[in-house]
């Protein structure tokens, strides 16, 4: 059996007759090598992000952020490229079978067909919070160039469009707004502070001032509902408004049957109860249907948001005396360009930049990258026949 014994390497050369290196030399010469494989690493890497820097950005492999900008903050708005045509966009709604929605969905659809687009509407047959979630999957599989939504829920819906932004697909909320890090725009009928706090003079004008009152609403988590009734519940601590009490908050979540019996419900729970706010074109509705056709009719009034052609009926016999909404054709035109804005390069969603709307003209984006449509129409006896939608 042999056995080999290894000496250190002082020891062997002392042994073949070599005269060893001090140790001196040795710790340099190590130093030495050490350094020269770092400036070998430290060369790779420049050549690997020289060649990154040159290669091509595809819908696949793009990110962006919550303010509409590329990953690394390289994108840059560029306000004179013109709209790229054939863009592809979809709405996806609260719910398809929204008499409202419906209106601002056909004109944004209208609209793309302007600048060379295809747009369409897709969506849920209920406005759950999670129902739209499968819908923004599928639109990111089918490559559109930009999603339009007006959200169930600010946050379920906020995975499904964080992957999307970050493949380039560009977010457009509108109506109801999602989480301000999950969309590059939010297209807001009118300020949500506006909108809220007119709603309770609206309706104090009309009973004097004084009585028990309610919020008929949509659903629970509904982002432009809740940001409305805030303000409405911070306008009601004026001393103006001192004889207003806040009795209730009821959700019909924007179904017609289901916010006909609630309104019932109120009226039984609530005997005193002398009007009802319902800022919801599905709520308003069904209310003025269950007033006009009892003994509350002339004793409760009810006001909110609602279209010309589904209130007109309840304006002529006196249910309703005033209620109020924006154009709903130019909220769906004005987000459908945005959409379009974003999908072409001439804006990233940054607080400052504007875009042309179309017929609508240019529009400026405003914080949180938000865009008003404009100050929301009073309708009554008066100047309902003047509108058709």
């Amino acid at each position: 059996m042999t056995v080999r014994v290894r000496m250190p390497r002082i020891a062997l050369l002392t042994a073949r007759g070599a005269t060893p290196e001090p140790p001196e030399e040795i710790a340099t010469r190590r130093s030495s090598l050490r350094s020269g494989r770092l400036v070998a690493i430290a060369t790779v890497s420049a050549l690997a992000l020289s060649l990154a820097a040159c290669g091509g950005t595809t819908k696949d492999s793009a990110s962006s952020n919550g303010n509409g900008a590329a990953a690394g903050g390289q994108a840059s708005a560029d306000p004179n490229a013109p709209i790229k045509k054939g863009l592809k966009i979809a709405f996806l709604p609260k719910q398809v079978n929204n008499p409202y929605e419906t209106i601002v969905d056909n004109a944004g659809i209208a609209a793309a067909k302007e600048y060379g687009g295809e747009a369409k509407e897709v969506g849920p047959s209920d406005a759950s919070a999670s129902s739209q979630v499968s819908y923004i999957n599928t639109l990111v599989q089918q490559r559109h160039d930009a999603i339009l939504i007006a959200a169930n829920d600010e946050n379920a819906v906020c995975g499904p469009l964080k992957a999307a932004m970050a493949k380039n697909v560009k977010i457009v909320a509108y109506d109801s707004d999602t989480a301000k890090d999950c969309r590059n725009l939010f297209i807001n009928q009118a300020s949500s502070e506006e909108i809220g706090r007119s709603q309770v003079k609206l309706l104090s004008d009309q009973i004097g001032g004084k009585g028990e009152i309610a919020i008929l609403s949509a659903t629970a988590n509904a982002t432009n509902q809740n940001t409305w009734i805030k303000f409405m519940q911070d306008e009601l601590k004026k001393p103006e408004y001192s004889g207003l009490k806040l009795v209730k908050i009821a959700y019909g979540d924007d179904d017609d049957q289901k916010s006909f019996q609630q309104t019932q419900g109120l009226l039984q729970a609530y005997p005193n109860l002398k009007g009802i706010i319902s800022p919801t074109t599905v709520g308003i509705a069904a209310a003025a249907r269950y007033i006009g056709g009892s003994k509350y009719k002339g004793k409760v009034t009810l006001t909110g948001l609602g279209t010309p052609n589904q209130m007109r009926q309840f304006i002529k016999d006196g249910t309703v005396k005033q209620f109020a909404l924006w154009d709903p054709k130019n909220l769906g035109y004005l987000a459908s360009y945005a959409a379009a804005a974003l999908a072409s390069g001439q804006i990233t969603g940054a607080e400052g930049e504007k875009f042309k709307a179309g017929k609508l003209g240019e529009r400026t984006i405003g914080a949180n990258g938000e865009v008003i449509l404009g100050p929301p129409t009073v309708f009554d006896a008066k100047n309902i026949d003047q509108y058709n939608f």
